[in-house]
C-alpha cells in the first residue's frame, strides 16, 4: 500500500482540501477556507500545515473565535450548505471562546467545522497550561463544553483514529438532516507527531447531498388532508432556502392559492410581491399572516422547526381541530404539532404534492379575503417607512423605508438581535430569494459584522449588509479589521438608541420597568437614568479602519446609504434614530410572546403585567 509520511495536522488539511459536495450536478468544493487565531495549542500544528499546505487551502485571519464561526455560518448559509468554512483556534479560551458560535451553528442547521487545539494527548506533564484538571476525570478538558452544542464531536488521541474521524466529520458536514457544528478536538501532540498515511485518504471524495422523496403513504395522506381544508396556510421556514425549494414553493401555492407565510429563516421563501405571500408569521410577523393563522384549518410546514416565536408560544394557531401536516428532511421536526408527517426534502416533496393534488384550489373567498389582508397590511408598511419630511431625524423603521428604495434583489441584509428582527419580519419587502438574512435560531448579538464578512466572500460582488443596532455593535465590533485587511466591501449601519432598546421595551412589558436596559450614566438615586454615556460609535468604527459617514436626518440618510451601497471599501452608515410610539416605531406585535412574569410582587408594574400574562397564557394550547 502507498503512503505519505505527514503530521497529522498535514494530513488533516490536505484531506480537507479534496472534499467535494454534489447536488443537482454541480459539484461544490466542501472547505473554501479556514479561519485561524494561532496560540501554543494549534501554531505549531495546524499553523504550520497550514503554511506547508497554503496554495491547497485558502486561510483567513480572525481577530475573536466566536465571531470566526459567525462569519463561517454566514458564508455557509449563502453557501446553501453545500460549501463550509474550517475554524482553527488554541486550547484554553481560544477554544471556549468557540461554544457560542457552535450553538448558532447547531440552532440553525448550518455546517461548521471546528478544530481547536487540545491538551497534550500523551500527558507529559501534568497539569499544561490551560488544562483543566477535573480530579474524577483524566480525559476531560475545555473542548468538552462543546459537545452538547455539536452536532457530531470526537477528540483525535492518536494520528490513525484522524481518518475515521474525519470521514464521520464529513459525513455530518454533509448531512441535510443532520447538520450543524462540527468538532474535532486535536491534542497539540497529536497535532504535530508524523504517520504513514494511506494515500486513498487523500483521493478525491464527492458527497451527494441527497434530496429523499417522500414515502408513497405519507404523501396520499397530505394531499387528502389538503382537499379536505378550507383555510390551508403553508408556513414557509428555512428548510425552503437549504432545499433550493422557492421556485418550486412558488409554483404550488400558485397553483393552489394556497397563501404562504414565512418564519425568520424562511422569509423570501416568496417574494413579497408573489400573490400568496403573506408575510411573517408569529409574534414578529404581519397582522396578515397571523390573522390566517388563527383561524386556519389546516397548516402546512414546509422546512421549519416550529420555534415559540412562530407558534406564539403555542397561543397561535387557534382554530379548533386544526391540523397540521409537515414536510421536513428531518423526522424530528416532521412529528411536530402531532402532525401528517412528509419526510422528504423540501423541493421533491413539494413537487410531488403539487402533482398528487392534481389542480386541486383553495375556494375563491379564502382568495380575496388574503389579497385584501396582504394588501391592507401593505398600506401598514407604507406609513411605517414614511419620514414626516427630509429633514426630520429618522425611526428605524423609516431607516428601513429609506434603504428599500435603493435596494434591489442582488442586495443582502444581515441582522440578528434587537428589535430590528421584528420590524425587519414584519415590514421588510424581499425581492430575491437570499436576501433576507436574519439568524433568530440564536439570535446572537455580535453576529451581524463577521457574518456580513463570510455572506460576502461566498457572493462576491453583491451589497452585502450588517444592520446592528448599538448594543450589538458593542457586543463585537473586532472583525472591522479582518474586513478592512481583506478588502471585503461590506456596507455596517449603526442605528444608535443609547442601550438595549428592544430588552427595554419587553422589560416594561414584563414589570421589570426597564431596569439596567439603557446606556446611561447613574443617577443621584444610583439608577441608570442619567444622561446618555457620550460613546461615539462612529469614531470607533473609523479608529478600526472603516469609511464612516453620519446621517442625521432622512435626507443625509438617503445620500449615506446610497454611497455606502456604491462603496468598494468597508463602509459604515451612522444613524441616531428617534423614537416613536413604540420602541422602534413599528406596528405592534400581532401575537403574544410567552417571558414570564412574577408571580407575585408589590410594585404596581409587575402585577399589572402578571394580569396580563395569566389573560394571555389562558390561550395556550398543545396540538395532539
Amino acid at each position: 500500500m502507498s503512503t505519505r509520511r505527514l503530521t497529522t495536522a498535514q494530513a488533516l488539511v490536505a484531506f480537507l482540501a479534496r472534499q467535494y459536495t454534489e447536488r443537482d450536478g454541480r459539484r461544490h468544493r466542501l472547505v473554501g477556507a479556514m479561519w485561524g487565531i494561532f496560540g501554543h495549542g494549534n501554531v505549531a500544528g495546524i499553523g504550520q500545515a497550514l503554511v506547508e499546505h497554503r496554495e491547497d487551502m485558502p486561510f483567513l485571519q480572525g481577530r475573536n473565535e466566536q465571531a470566526m464561526v459567525h462569519a463561517a455560518v454566514g458564508y455557509a448559509r449563502q453557501s446553501n450548505r453545500l460549501s463550509v468554512h474550517a475554524v482553527t483556534t488554541s486550547i484554553g479560551p481560544g477554544a471556549t471562546n468557540l461554544v457560542t458560535g457552535a450553538a448558532l451553528a447547531t440552532v440553525n442547521r448550518l455546517p461548521v467545522l471546528l478544530l481547536p487545539g487540545d491538551t497534550f494527548a500523551t500527558r507529559p506533564a501534568d497539569p499544561v497550561l490551560q488544562q483543566l484538571e477535573v480530579p474524577g476525570a483524566g480525559d476531560v478538558s475545555v473542548n468538552d463544553a462543546l459537545r452538547p452544542v455539536s452536532a457530531y464531536f470526537d477528540r483525535v488521541t492518536r494520528p490513525e483514529a484522524l481518518v475515521p474521524a474525519a470521514l464521520a466529520a464529513v459525513r455530518v458536514l454533509t448531512d441535510p438532516a443532520a447538520t450543524g457544528a462540527v468538532t474535532l478536538a486535536l491534542p497539540q501532540d497529536v497535532q504535530a507527531e508524523a504517520y504513514d498515511w494511506p494515500e486513498e485518504f487523500f483521493a478525491e471524495r464527492v458527497w451527494r447531498v441527497r434530496r429523499p422523496r417522500p414515502d408513497a403513504a405519507e404523501l396520499e395522506a397530505a394531499a387528502r388532508a389538503v382537499r379536505a381544508a378550507e383555510r390551508p396556510l403553508i408556513v414557509a421556514g428555512g428548510g425552503v432556502h437549504h432545499s433550493r425549494a422557492e421556485d418550486a414553493l412558488a409554483r404550488f401555492a400558485g397553483a393552489t392559492g394556497i397563501p404562504v407565510a414565512s418564519t425568520q429563516a424562511g422569509k423570501g421563501s416568496l417574494l413579497h410581491d408573489h400573490p400568496a405571500d403573506v408575510g411573517g408569521i408569529g409574534h414578529t410577523g404581519t397582522a396578515a399572516a397571523d390573522g390566517l393563522a388563527r383561524t386556519a384549518d389546516l397548516v402546512i410546514g414546509v422546512g421549519t422547526r416550529y420555534t415559540d416565536f412562530t407558534t406564539a408560544s403555542s397561543t397561535l394557531f387557534a382554530r379548533p381541530g386544526v391540523r397540521f401536516v409537515n414536510l421536513n428532511i428531518t423526522g424530528f421536526d416532521a412529528h411536530k404539532m402531532a402532525a401528517l408527517p412528509l419526510v422528504a426534502d423540501a423541493r421533491e416533496g413539494l413537487e410531488q404534492l403539487a402533482a398528487a393534488l392534481g389542480g386541486h384550489t383553495v375556494p375563491a373567498p379564502y382568495a380575496q379575503e388574503y389579497a385584501a389582508l396582504r394588501a391592507d397590511w401593505d398600506a401598514r408598511v407604507t406609513a411605517a417607512y414614511t419620514p414626516r419630511g427630509d429633514g426630520a431625524r429618522p425611526t428605524q423603521p423609516q431607516v428601513l423605508g429609506v434603504l428599500d428604495t435603493l435596494v434591489t434583489g442582488d442586495d443582502i441584509l444581515i441582522n440578528a438581535a434587537g428589535s430590528l428582527p421584528g420590524d425587519l419580519h414584519k415590514l421588510w419587502r424581499t425581492r430575491s430569494r437570499d436576501q433576507y438574512h436574519v439568524e433568530y435560531g440564536y439570535s446572537c448579538m455580535g453576529y451581524e459584522i463577521p457574518a456580513a464578512i463570510g455572506t460576502a466572500l461566498a457572493a462576491p460582488g453583491r451589497p452585502v449588509w450588517a444592520l446592528v443596532g448599538d448594543g450589538t455593535y458593542l457586543m463585537n465590533p473586532t472583525e472591522i479589521v479582518t474586513a478592512v485587511q481583506e478588502g471585503v466591501p461590506v456596507k455596517l449601519v449603526v442605528l444608535q438608541n443609547h442601550g438595549y432598546a428592544s430588552i427595554g421595551g419587553l422589560s416594561e412589558a414584563v414589570g421589570a420597568e426597564r431596569y439596567g436596559t439603557a446606556y446611561r450614566h447613574r443617577a443621584p438615586d444610583g439608577t441608570y437614568t442619567g444622561d446618555p454615556l457620550p460613546v461615539d460609535l462612529a469614531a470607533n468604527a473609523a479608529s478600526l479602519g472603516m469609511r464612516v459617514l453620519r446621517a442625521h436626518t432622512i435626507r443625509d440618510l438617503r445620500e449615506a446609504l446610497a454611497e455606502a451601497r456604491a462603496a468598494t471599501v468597508p463602509t459604515c452608515v451612522y444613524v441616531e434614530t428617534a423614537t416613536a410610539d413604540t420602541v422602534s416605531g413599528a406596528p405592534a406585535a400581532e401575537a403574544w410572546w410567552d417571558v414570564p412574569v412574577a408571580e407575585t410582587a408589590t410594585r404596581t408594574a409587575a402585577v399589572e403585567a402578571r394580569e396580563e400574562y395569566d389573560r394571555q397564557v389562558a390561550a395556550r394550547r398543545r396540538h395532539l
